[in-house]
């Protein structure tokens, strides 16, 4: 699920039917803006001018965590990229393992 998760009506659900349809230590991956992060506050103060992002429920890095966890989820990892503003990035951005400093990020866990 990648930027996905902000625009579904009812996240937990939907992680429900994810863990449902998985195969038993199966993955699932979470790819979204933290709304924490950088860009996260940028995107959450300007979402109303925004045509893409102004139906959008931006999620923190623990909120994403506790549905995951409240569907059943577990085994957590996290990676992370983009540190720097949209306008100021001139070259590939690094991943790095954890969250809390990239405004991109990735849960991975498994059923």
């Amino acid at each position: 699920m990648v930027t996905t998760i902000c625009f579904v009506d009812d996240p937990l659900r939907a992680l429900k039917e994810c863990y449902r349809v998985l195969k038993n230590d199966g993955t699932i991956l979470i790819g979204f803006v933290d709304r924490d992060s950088t860009i996260g506050r940028i995107y959450q103060a300007n979402k109303e001018k925004s045509l893409f992002y102004k139906e959008a429920t931006f999620f923190t890095t623990a909120e994403i965590v506790e549905l995951l966890y409240e569907a059943g989820f577990k085994n957590f990892n996290f990676s992370q990229t983009i540190f720097k503003k949209l306008d100021e990035i001139k070259e590939k951005e690094p991943v790095k393992y954890g969250f809390g400093k990239g405004s991109f990020g990735v849960i991975s866990a498994k059923k």
